[in-house]
Formats: structure tokens, C-alpha cells, sequence
């Protein structure tokens, strides 16, 4: 089906099904439509499965879920026209779900391997797409009536991922684990294998090698197996000499060689390009097991001309000790996320345009403005400044390259004539700049793009119909080895020639850094930066692009973790970027960044687009697969002014303060599980009574408390008589007097007490500081002094049900995800963050009151399961219907509160409108 007639069948679909849709009738027969109109699935009762049948094993009952996919692992939900899909229903257990939670809780009794990817709610004239990775995020909505624009959106249905790119993918992650297994054999034959000059030249002949195997099966050398017949024909016993002299022909020019050059050396090519160029590396002996790897694994029974030089780059890099990757923050990156941000950094903008200039009628202006684009093309200047492996130069590098090839196809057809020159390429690897720090990769790098060059002229030649010579090496990458955070990048590519700054810079936590880094820090920012010493190692890559890009058009992207756009990071890096002219053009916020790597790095990232160039009008943030434009982008990566939540010690509004619980400071001594304190007052029967169940988060939340032996209230008397729990008190005394602290020293003089004791008396809140980001809401109670909760909880006393109701709320959920720090993913409660700058609201007396009596619901709801934890409660599969209840009712009586349309508002907005306000109250005050 072409794309007139895929547009065709979807008008026909969106004509068919405006205004109507039965969900008993009609859903069968609109999903088999759906996938056959719009994306010509042939067979659409193969590809997706109605009424698909699953076993609740908890109430013995079978469940019938609409339909699946399997082949993408997408659930569908599907009602009736008319259906409010945000709304919650009641169901057959007296629970109160929306379509999503409904489908959410089916989706938890299908089998692991069934997990769905996408959940999908739709009621013939809404699909609302729900992006797994980020539960809690808001849906995409694609409406069944903007179909024939927006239907690419609703591609990851039938969508199992690109066939020629899997193959790709498989074939490059083969050819590293066949150069992993050639390093090890080498690495053997080294005198001083971990020595600096035989790691570089192990890396050096791996690179030096690979190129081989690569060029013999892409007929670079002129004829297939043209290295390993050369080789063989040495035999092992000779094949190191062999390898010097083929490595010292490859580098000499034709009219430089010997004259009486053996004639299969004499066959192979100059090469150029500095490859081969040093002839101090040094190689060493081949054993038989080296040589049979080269000649029968790496070149028989492997083709090296379909590896995809962006992944083959990073699994070749996986080559080097996986400590060393460890150490220097490396992460290896999917096509999939390069694209992520090259897409919406230029690489959409210049599809779009030559769809535009494509579709001109008037042949002359479309040819004029098609060599205006090919120049434009040719002359895009790239830097990366953490440039690894160079996959997001080499990715680029190919995407360009298959625009200009299309261009060339249109010239070369005679659809449009451009006048073909000798060769018609302009675009070259010259275009690209890189700095590395690892000598290696840096070599990687430079090899990755001479082969995408080398793929990309054989696309060229298929168009053509001309040969295109590749050897000698006319082009070279500029990638500069060094500390990005220590060259002037001026040095590299002076800003007025650069366009586009994007890259992967490491990903090392502030309290992870080595000395080395952290003066790093110091020098890009300064010691008198605000929260200098907070920093993540990242952050350097922004403040010096922001420095770099001054007075210039430059538009930069980059990947990070999450955590500079949450919690006091934010205030601390952007405050000061945004004052000096930086605005943020497009984001993702925060999604699972995943390798390509067999040790596979899985970490939380965002990706900034940013510059100090006029503003875009075409801002967007993309959030669990959907893409929303934007008026302003703040370092929150929310829709809204440019507010920073600073670090507060007060609450912003007359509320009760709250602080962390206990923190003995004791390494262990005072704490106890059941058995262990039933263990040590069998012993010590006098200590019974001094004992108290110990709360931190995980104990609150799984109601599993431990035990505190707490003797701060303890006489000397008493005390002397407890012989064990004197060599607990000693313990403590011991080691207090070891740290480096001095508060800590000067502890030890009052080895019974603790560093922090927070003991509210009578009833108060709990919130836990660390908290599931699966979790709607942050499980809050309330405790009494009957117990000893630890730094790990943050206490409110004096506290009302009416402040149990906002903060269970989700306007204070919606708060807390966008403000607070996070732990991996998980959320980190803040006090001097999140819960000290929340905007409280001004209720009436009957909206007080009704939140009272719905926090009081909550509560009952939670005390109808007595056996349950907190954890149970607060699983998405299985919350209690009742609880569930509690919480829409509280939210919908908070929301009331704050003036927030129940129907209209998203997270998003409230976050937004919660900001407007903390910016009021913080204007206010002196």
C-alpha cells in the first residue's frame, strides 16, 4: 500500500466510524479495520487477539481483556463512544476505575513475558497511549478525526522494529564478541600486557585488524578475502612478519613501495588517513589459536560489510575492561535514543524542509532550492565533546548521508536535473568534530565513520550507477583526544563554523566523583557557584557549551541523568545558566536510557535541547512517548515560568513544620530485628522494657518494624545491672570516637543518646524519604510515641486530617514527582525541597471540612485490611477498591480547594499552576 492510498483507506476509516462504536458490536470489527486500513496489516486476525482470556487468582475469577497485540505487547482497553475515558467507573468488586486503571490491573494478571509495553483506552473517536515505561505519566491522545495526519504516532501497534536495523544490530553485537574473544587472545601474548604501550598497541591492531576484515568484504581492498588469503598464504608461523608488512604497505603510497614487492602485497591499496601510520606498535607473537580466530572466525565465517558502524562502534569500545567503562561514566547508546536527539535537534527540521521543497510544482524554483539544500547539507558543522565511540557523530553522519543520497536519487532519475557532477557527494566526514579523553575510543571513532562513509558511497554508487573510489582515505573526522572539560573547543572548531553541539557526556553523581573530576567542577564553575559542590559531573558539559555558544547560533543537545532537573540541582545549575541567556528549546523528560553494550547501563536520563539563539517558536516536551509544544521550558522540564524551588529551612505558608526522625549514629548497636531482640532479652531480661519498634521507610511501608534499644531515658543504675547492653553502649562510644566528624566525636561522650532525636509526643504524620516511583501516591500515616522512627521518615506533629488530605492528595503528589531529588527512580521526599516550598491552599470552611472527612475515608478505607502493608495497599494491582475510592474523592476535594477544574486539569497544568503560585507567595515574602 503506497502512502496516496494508505491516506485514502484511513479518510474511509475516519468516515466509517465519526459518531459511533459499540464496544460489545463493534470493537472486533473496528481494530481489524483499524490495523488493515491504516497500516495494511494483511492479516489482522493473526496480529491481534479479542477477548483474550486471563485467570484473577486471588477471586478465582476469569477476566476477558478486550484485545492484545502480541507481537508489540500492547494492551487494549475499548468503550463505547460517548465514554469518558479519564473518568472513573464502578466496577463489580465496588471500586471506582477509570479505563487505564481498569486495564492496568488486568495487565497485572497476564505472565511476565506478556507484560504490555503501551496500554491503549480508546472509544472510537480517542486513543489515549500510555507509554509503560511511565505509569504515571500523562496519556498521548490521537483523535480518531486528526488519524490521517497524526496516524505515524499510533505506529508502535504493528511496529516490531525495523528488520534491516535488527539485523544490523545482530550482526555488529556478533562482530564485537568476535573482536572480545581476538583481544583476550592477544592480550596473552603481551610480555606486559596491562602496560601502557602494549594496551595501545593491542587496541591499535584490534582497530588495525577489524579495518581488514571490514574492507575485504566491502571490496575496499579490491576482492573479497583478499586479507585472509594474503594471511593464509604466510601460514601462522609467519604471521606476525606478515602483519608488519602488510600494516607498512597499507600506508605507503603505490610509488613509494618497493619495487620488488611481493605481488599479493603489492595488490593492496594505500589507505591513508593515519591508520596505519605508526610503525612503533607492538604486536605480539600469533600463536596457531590467534591465527585460526582471524582467518576461520573473523573472516570465513563472518561478512563485516553489514555491521551498522553507530552500534558496531560502542560493542567494539565493550572491548576495553568494564571497570575502566565504570570509572569513566561511558554508557553505550541505542540508534533509537542517538535519534532522540538529533531528531528534534535538526534532523526533523531538514526532513520537513526537503519535503517542502519536494513537493514546489514549478521546476525551476525546485531545482534552485533543491542545490540550495544539498549546499546546506554539505556545510553543517557537528561537535561532540564527549564523543566516546562516535555513534552520534557516525549516526548523524548516515542520516545526512541518506538525505543527500535521496536527493541524488531524484537527480540522478531525471525527475529533476540538477547537472550530475563527477562525484556527486558532498557531504564528508570533515563536517564532523569530536573530543575523547580515551585514546582507544578515539581511534573507534575515526575507524566508525570511515566505514559509514565507505557504506554510504556504495548507496551512492547503486543510485548512480558509477564507481566511487573510496581508497586512498581523502577525509579524516576531527576528533580530538584530551579532558573535553580542559581544551578550549575553539581549538577544535571555532563557534562561528559550528551549527549543532549534541552528545552523551559521562554520567558521574556528585559524591562519585574522583579527585580529578571534582577539580574539574571547580574550574568550569567556580568555588564561589552556589552549590558547587552538589553538582553532578555533567553539568560541566552544559556550563561550558553555554560558554562556548555565547554570541553565536549554536543549538545544543544533551543526555543527563535526571537528577540536574530535580531537586536542588535545578536551582543550583539553571538559575544561573538561564540568567546568562540560556533557554531550553526541547526535552525529554525523564525515560530509561538503555545500551547497546552486552553489560548492558540502564539509568534514568533526560535529554536538554538548548541555546542561547532566539527563542524557537516550536518548543516541545516529550514525555512517555508524547510530544506536547510548549510556550516556556524551565528546569523543571514543566510547561511553565521559569521558577527555581531553592532549599528552604521554613515552610513558605503557615503550615506545621516537619522534620527527619532519629539518627543514632550507633553502626548497628541499638538495632534489632524480632528474632535478635528476643535473642538479647533471653539474655538480658532487665532490657525488655527498654525496647521500641524502630521505623524507617522501608519498615513503615511493609509494617515491618525493626527494634531500638533506646537508653537515653535510662539510669546510671539501671544501666550498670545490664552488663550486654553496657557492651552495646561501649560499642557505640567506640565508634564515635573513630570518625572524622567532630560533631561526631564529641557524640561519644553521650554514648545512650542519639546524633538527631525527634520524639513527637501523642499522634503525627509519617512520610516516607524514599518511595516507589510505581506508586500513584506516597504512602503517608499516622504514628504515635508508642514507637522510634529513624531519619528515614519525616515527621509532622500537630498534624490535622485536613493536612493528612492535601498531602495524600494528588496535587501534592504532582508536586512532589516534579520537585523532589530521586534515588535511581524512586522518589526522594524532601523537606527543605518539596514539602517546605509547597504552595498550600485557602479553602472555605466547607471545603476544609470536606477534605477532613475525605482524609478520614482514606484512613477507614486502610484500617478495612488490617493484615495489609502499606506496600499491599499501594500496589496498582491490588489496592483495595476502597481505598481507591478514598483517594479520587480526596483528590477531587482538594482540587476543589485550589480552583482546579477536576475535567481539565492534567499534571502538568497543576504543576505549572502550583508554581504561579509559589512564585506569589515567594514575591511576598521580604
Amino acid at each position: 500500500m503506497d502512502k496516496v492510498q494508505q491516506r485514502q483507506a484511513i479518510k474511509q476509516f475516519i468516515a466509517d466510524w465519526t459518531g459511533r462504536g459499540d464496544e460489545k458490536q463493534d470493537a472486533q470489527n473496528f481494530w481489524r479495520q483499524f490495523l488493515q486500513k491504516v497500516f495494511g496489516v494483511e492479516d489482522p486476525e493473526k496480529a491481534i487477539s479479542f477477548e483474550y482470556k486471563v485467570k484473577n487468582d486471588q477471586t478465582n475469577t476469569t477476566i476477558f481483556i478486550d484485545a492484545y497485540i502480541h507481537d508489540t505487547h500492547v494492551l487494549i482497553e475499548q468503550k463505547s463512544f460517548g465514554v469518558n475515558l479519564k473518568k472513573g467507573y464502578q466496577q463489580s468488586d465496588g471500586s471506582f476505575l477509570s479505563p487505564f486503571q481498569q486495564a492496568r490491573r488486568y495487565a497485572g494478571l497476564l505472565p511476565h513475558n506478556m507484560n504490555p509495553r503501551w496500554i491503549v483506552v480508546c472509544n472510537f473517536q480517542e486513543f489515549h497511549i500510555h507509554n509503560m515505561n511511565q505509569p504515571n505519566a500523562e496519556p498521548e491522545i490521537v483523535k480518531l478525526a486528526d488519524l490521517e495526519k497524526e496516524y505515524t504516532r499510533l505506529e508502535f501497534l504493528v511496529d516490531v522494529g525495523n528488520e534491516n536495523l535488527k539485523k544490523e544490530m545482530e550482526i555488529s553485537i556478533k562482530a564485537g564478541e568476535i573482536v572480545g574473544v581476538l583481544y583476550d587472545a592477544l592480550y596473552k601474548q603481551y610480555k606486559d600486557p596491562d602496560s601502557e604501550k602494549a594496551q595501545k598497541s593491542l587496541n591499535a591492531l584490534c582497530v588495525r585488524l577489524v579495518f581488514c576484515f571490514y574492507a575485504e568484504d566491502a571490496d575496499i581492498f579490491g576482492k573479497r578475502l583478499m586479507f585472509h588469503d594474503y594471511m593464509k598464504r604466510r601460514g601462522a608461523s609467519n604471521a606476525r612478519q606478515a602483519l608488519i608488512d602488510l600494516f607498512r604497505v597499507l600506508d605507503q603510497k603505490p610509488e613509494d613501495r618497493d619495487p620488488y614487492l611481493d605481488d599479493d602485497l603489492a595488490a593492496f591499496p594505500y589507505v591513508n588517513g593515519g591508520l596505519f601510520s605508526d610503525e612503533n606498535i607492538e604486536i605480539p607473537r600469533i600463536t596457531d589459536e590467534i591465527f585460526n580466530l582471524m582467518l576461520r572466525n573473523a573472516s570465513e565465517d563472518f561478512d563485516w560489510s553489514e555491521i551498522s558502524p553507530t552500534i558496531f562502534g560502542a560493542v567494539f569500545e565493550s572491548t576495553l575492561n568494564p571497570e575502566t567503562r565504570r570509572k569513566g561514566g561511558m554508557h553505550y547508546t541505542s540508534i533509537e535514543n542517538i535519534h532522540k536527539v538529533i531528531d528534534p535537534l535538526f534532523l526533523d527540521d531538514l526532513k520537513q524542509e526537503f519535503e517542502n521543497i519536494k513537493s514546489i510544482a514549478v521546476t525551476k524554483t525546485r531545482k534552485a532550492k533543491l542545490e540550495a539544500f544539498h549546499s546546506k547539507l554539505a556545510s553543517l558543522m557537528f561537535l561532540d565533546p564527549a564523543a566516546g565511540s562516535g555513534n552520534f557523530l557516525t549516526e548523524t553522519y548516515l542520516s545526512l548521508r541518506r538525505l543527500e543520497n535521496e536527493l541524488i536519487s531524484l537527480e540522478s532519475g531525471g525527475q529533476i536535473v540538477l547537472g550530475l557532477a563527477a562525484n556527486p557527494i558532498k557531504v564528508s566526514i570533515m563536517q564532523f568534530y569530536g573530543i575523547e579523553i580515551n585514546d582507544f575510543a578515539v581511534t573507534v571513532a575515526k575507524t566508525a565513520l570511515w566505514i559509514a562513509e565507505s557504506q554510504m558511497m556504495k548507496e551512492t554508487e547503486n543510485i548512480v550507477h558509477m564507481p566511487l573510489q573510496f581508497l586512498p582515505l581523502k577525509t579524516n573526522a576531527t576528533i580530538v583526544e584530551g579532558n573535553s572539560l580542559r581544551i578550549d573547543w575553539n581549538d577544535v572548531v571555532p563557534r562561528q563554523k559550528l551549527n549543532y553541539i549534541m552528545g552523551n557526556p559521562p554520567f558521574v553523581g556528585a559524591r562519585w566523583m574522583s579527585k580529578t573530576q571534582k577539580t574539574d567542577v571547580i574550574d568550569i564553575f567556580g568555588s564561589s557557584w552556589k552549590g558547587v559542590g552538589d553538582l553532578d559531573y555533567v553539568c560541566c558539559w552544559y556550563k561550558k557549551a553555554a560558554d562556548y555558544i555565547k554570541g553565536t547560533q549554536v543549538r545544543c543537545a544533551l543526555v543527563s541523568t535526571n537528577s540536574i532537573t530535580q531537586g536542588g540541582s535545578v536551582a543550583n545549575l539553571w538559575k544561573p545558566l538561564f540568567s546568562d541567556g540560556v533557554h531550553i528549546d526541547f526535552a525529554y523528560r525523564t525515560f530509561r536510557w538503555d545500551s547497546e553494550a552486552s553489560l548492558k547501563a540502564q539509568v534514568h536520563c533526560v535529554i536538554i535541547g538548548f541555546s542561547v539563539a532566539p527563542t524557537s517558536k516550536n518548543l516541545r516536551i516529550y514525555d512517555g512517548g508524547q510530544k506536547r509544544k510548549a510556550r516556556n521550558i524551565n528546569g523543571y522540564l514543566i510547561d511553565a515560568e521559569n521558577v527555581f524551588i531553592d532549599s528552604r529551612n521554613k515552610p513558605i505558608c503557615d503550615v506545621p513544620t516537619i522534620a527527619m526522625g532519629n539518627q543514632p549514629i550507633d553502626d548497628g548497636n541499638y538495632l534489632f530485628t524480632k528474632s535478635e531482640m528476643l535473642e538479647f532479652v533471653a539474655k538480658e531480661p532487665n532490657s525488655e522494657k527498654y525496647f521500641m519498634p524502630w521505623y524507617g521507610s522501608h519498615e513503615f511501608i511493609n509494617r515491618a518494624p525493626r527494634y531500638c534499644l533506646w537508653l537515653g531515658n535510662c539510669t546510671p543504675d539501671a544501666l550498670r545491672k545490664m552488663p550486654n547492653c553496657l557492651k552495646r553502649v561501649n560499642a557505640v562510644r567506640a565508634y564515635r570516637q573513630q570518625s572524622q566528624r567532630a560533631s561526631t566525636i564529641k557524640l561519644a561522650d553521650r554514648p545512650t543518646r542519639f546524633q538527631t532525636e525527634n520524639m513527637p509526643k501523642g499522634h503525627y504524620i509519617c512520610i516516607p524519604e524514599v518511595s516507589s516511583e510505581r506508586r500513584r501516591y506516597v504512602p503517608m500515616g499516622y504514628m504515635d510515641d508508642s514507637v522510634l522512627c529513624s531519619n528515614k521518615l519525616r515527621l509532622m506533629p500537630e498534624a490535622t486530617l485536613y493536612h493528612f488530605g492535601i498531602l495524600q492528595s494528588n496535587v501534592h503528589m504532582a508536586w512532589m514527582r516534579s520537585v523532589c531529588g530521586r534515588l535511581k527512580s524512586d522518589y526522594d521526599y524532601s523537606i527543605k525541597i518539596v514539602y517546605n516550598n509547597f504552595p498550600w491552599p485557602t479553602p472555605t470552611e466547607a471545603q476544609k471540612a470536606k477534605i477532613e472527612r475525605t482524609a478520614q475515608g482514606i484512613l477507614d478505607a486502610r484500617a478495612l485490611y488490617p493484615d495489609s502493608s502499606l506496600a499491599d495497599l499501594y500496589d496498582e494491582l491490588t489496592m483495595p477498591p476502597e481505598l481507591r475510592t478514598a483517594h479520587q474523592r480526596n483528590d477531587r476535594a482538594v482540587m476543589e480547594a485550589y480552583g482546579m477544574s477536576i475535567k481539565d486539569t492534567t499534571e502538568s497544568t497543576c504543576v505549572a499552576e502550583l508554581m504561579r503560585m509559589y512564585q506569589k507567595l515567594t514575591q511576598k515574602q521580604p
